[in-house]
C-alpha cells in the first residue's frame, strides 16, 4: 500500500516508520531540508536499534528504510490515489486546514490528521470530501506505543472508520474510537494529570522525579506525567491546555510554571531541558 505522511517532525517520522515496518511504501513530505535529513537519520537509527534488540534482521531494517522516500512538496509525490495521507504538522488550526486541502489533490482513499486535541470537524472545514477524513492520534514514540486513538468527525463515514480500524490493526497496534470532543479521551485525561503534577511541583510538594515515581510505582504508569510532558513537548501541552481551558474552564488553566518554561524555550527533550535536564 502507498502512504503519504506530511511533516517530518517527531510524530511524522514515527508514523512513517510504523507504516514502512508494515510493508507500505511511504512518502514523507517535508519542505525543510535540514529536518528531512534529520528524520532520515533518525529512522535509520531506530531501525538499527530494532536490529540490536533482535526485533528486525539487518536485511529487514534496510528494506524498511528503503521503503521511505522524502519529498519537499506535495507536487513531487509520485503516488496516485494513495491508501492514506496523514498530516503531522504543528498544532495550528489554519496550517492543518491548508495542508489537508492541498493534500486532497492526491485523491487519497483516507485523509487523516494526527492532531492530539484540535476539533476534527473544525479541521475538516473546506474539505471537498469530509466523509473520508478522520483523526488518527498516534503516541510518542510511535514505534513503541501500542495505542492509536481514532477520532470520528460528524461527517466521517462508516467505510472510512472501518478502514482506519483495519489500518491500526495491520500496523500491529490497538485502537479506541472516540467522537470529536475537545481533548478527545487521551489528551483530556493526560493533560489533567500533567497539569496537576505541575501545580504540585510549583507548591513544593515534591521534586519532579518523586512526583513521577508516585505514579509509576503507586499506579503502575509506565512513565510519570512530568517526564511524559518533556517527551510530548511543553509547548504542545501548553497549546492543548489553553484549548481545553477555553472549553472546560479553569480546571485546565495552564500553571504558571508551564507558561514560564515555554517562554524561556524549555520545551522538554527536544530543546534539552524541560522538567528534566536532557542535555546529555
Amino acid at each position: 500500500m502507498d502512504g503519504v505522511v506530511i511533516g517530518a517532525g517527531t510524530m511524522g517520522l514515527g508514523i512513517a516508520y510504523v507504516l514502512a515496518a508494515a510493508g507500505d511504501a511511504v512518502t514523507v513530505v517535508e519542505p525543510d531540508d535540514r529536518r528531512a535529513r534529520a528524520a532520515r537519520t533518525r529512522i535509520a537509527e531506530v531501525a538499527q536499534g530494532a536490529v540490536r534488540r533482535g526485533r528486525l534482521g539487518p536485511e529487514d531494517a534496510g528494506a524498511l528504510v528503503g521503503r521511505i522516500v522524502f519529498r519537499s512538496s506535495l507536487d513531487q509525490v509520485e503516488a496516485t490515489n494513495p491508501a492514506l495521507v496523514v498530516e503531522a504538522v504543528p498544532e495550528r488550526l489554519e496550517l492543518k486546514r491548508t495542508v489537508l486541502r492541498a493534500a486532497e489533490a492526491l485523491e487519497p482513499r483516507m485523509l487523516a490528521t494526527n492532531t492530539s486535541g484540535l476539533s476534527i470537524d473544525a479541521i475538516a472545514e473546506g474539505l471537498t470530501d469530509p466523509a473520508s477524513f478522520i483523526g488518527l492520534h498516534f503516541f510518542n514514540p510511535v514505534w513503541a506505543m501500542p495505542l492509536v486513538e481514532i477520532v470520528r468527525g460528524s461527517a466521517t463515514d462508516e467505510p472510512t472508520l472501518r478502514s482506519a480500524r483495519e489500518l491500526v490493526a495491520r500496523i500491529g497496534k490497538e485502537s479506541i474510537v472516540v467522537k470529536d470532543t475537545p481533548g478527545f479521551a487521551t489528551s483530556r485525561l493526560g493533560v489533567a494529570l500533567g497539569l496537576e503534577a505541575m501545580r504540585m511541583l510549583e507548591e513544593g510538594v515534591g521534586e519532579a522525579a518523586d512526583i513521577d515515581r508516585a505514579m509509576e510505582l503507586g499506579y503502575r504508569h509506565p512513565m510519570g506525567p512530568l517526564r511524559l510532558t518533556d517527551l510530548v513537548g511543553l509547548d504542545v501541552r501548553l497549546d492543548i491546555a489553553r484549548h481545553l481551558a477555553e472549553t472546560y474552564g479553569p480546571r485546565f488553566a495552564p500553571p504558571r510554571i508551564l507558561e514560564e518554561k515555554v517562554a524561556r524555550g524549555e520545551l522538554g527533550k527536544k530543546s534539552g531541558r524541560g522538567f528534566y535536564d536532557w542535555s546529555e
